[in-house]
């Protein structure tokens, strides 16, 4: 069986080697992905990369486009150390664009201050973003603006010029994945009833009686999702956390419970894994206005 190789490129001078680009600037590039003709399995970019991926051998279903998402192009983004594989013929996309930059680049910038809050960074090449024509032609003219400052002698403003014209792609991402949020409406729908299914079996467990809740990383890996895309998901959805969720459907569960003639205050909040009563009598009155006693009487 053949061994599966990874490249490891550490910096953009030498991706610009390996796809046969020129260096316009040390730390940052764009580079057409038409002849890519890297050797190796998968590729490992140790600075930010974001593909523009322009067409897809095998449909992209690769990136997880579905009937219901756009299919003009489709845009990956990955962190410095991210291993990157297209699909089991290709490294990388046969058609499309690779906007690399060193995080050195950004030193100094407003950008590197706030880059993690683009947290699509942290998403799976599964649940990449999927542009319609005139998104493309939006991300295109931001490629072009950075693709000219890039040819501009460096001086000292190309560094903040650059970061700039990268922010506004990213601004620009931002909306267009929250476009698809809304385009997936009934597929996420579905994925949040699968998640009250997994919480209430969580609850029926018993193991919150552990102290142990559900954690965000637990939740993701049920639902086959990455943490920052099921975050981000939930968020969009609901407007809550998962911690601000998980809190009011053990609420719920609770007031149940305490409709039933032997769950006095104390035993559920046991059960579901409030530290003591007097937290879970907080809470509760605190959420629904009435305290636990009261409400278990209010209703018989």
């Amino acid at each position: 069986m053949k061994e599966k190789k990874t490249l490891d490129i550490k910096t953009v001078c030498e991706c610009n080697r390996c796809l046969g680009n020129k260096t316009l600037h040390p730390q940052a590039s764009l580079i057409n992905l038409e002849n890519p003709g890297l050797k190796g399995d998968a590729v490992q970019f140790e600075f930010y990369a974001i593909l523009l991926i322009e067409e897809c051998p095998d449909g992209c279903n690769c990136c997880g486009r579905k009937y219901y998402d756009y299919s003009n192009a489709t845009m990956v983004f990955l962190t410095p150390g991210e291993i990157f594989r297209m699909n089991k013929n290709n490294t990388l996309p046969p058609k499309g664009w690779l906007l690399a930059f060193h995080p050195d680049l950004l030193f100094r910038t407003s950008l590197k201050n706030h880059i993690r809050n683009y947290t699509f960074f942290n998403y799976r090449k599964e649940e990449a973003l999927h542009l319609s024509g005139r998104e493309t032609g939006t991300v295109t003219c931001c490629l072009e603006h950075i693709e000219e400052e890039l040819h501009h002698p460096i001086d000292i403003h190309t560094s903040t010029i650059l970061s700039r014209h990268i922010e506004l792609l990213l601004d620009y991402c931002t909306r267009f994945y929250e476009r698809q949020f809304i385009t997936r409406e009934n597929r996420n729908k579905t994925i949040v009833k699968k998640l009250d299914r997994m919480l209430d079996e969580y609850i029926e467990s018993g193991r919150l009686q552990n102290g142990l809740l559900p954690s965000s990383e637990y939740c993701a890996e049920g639902l086959n999702l990455s943490t920052a895309y099921f975050t981000d998901l939930l968020k969009f959805e609901t407007g809550k956390t998962l911690t601000e969720y998980f809190q009011l459907k053990r609420l719920d569960t609770a007031k149940r419970l305490l409709l039933k003639g032997d769950s006095t205050p104390a035993v559920v909040a046991h059960r579901l894994g409030y530290p003591n009563v007097q937290h879970f009598s907080l809470i509760f009155k605190r959420i629904t206005g009435i305290a636990p006693n009261e409400y278990r009487y209010s209703k018989n």
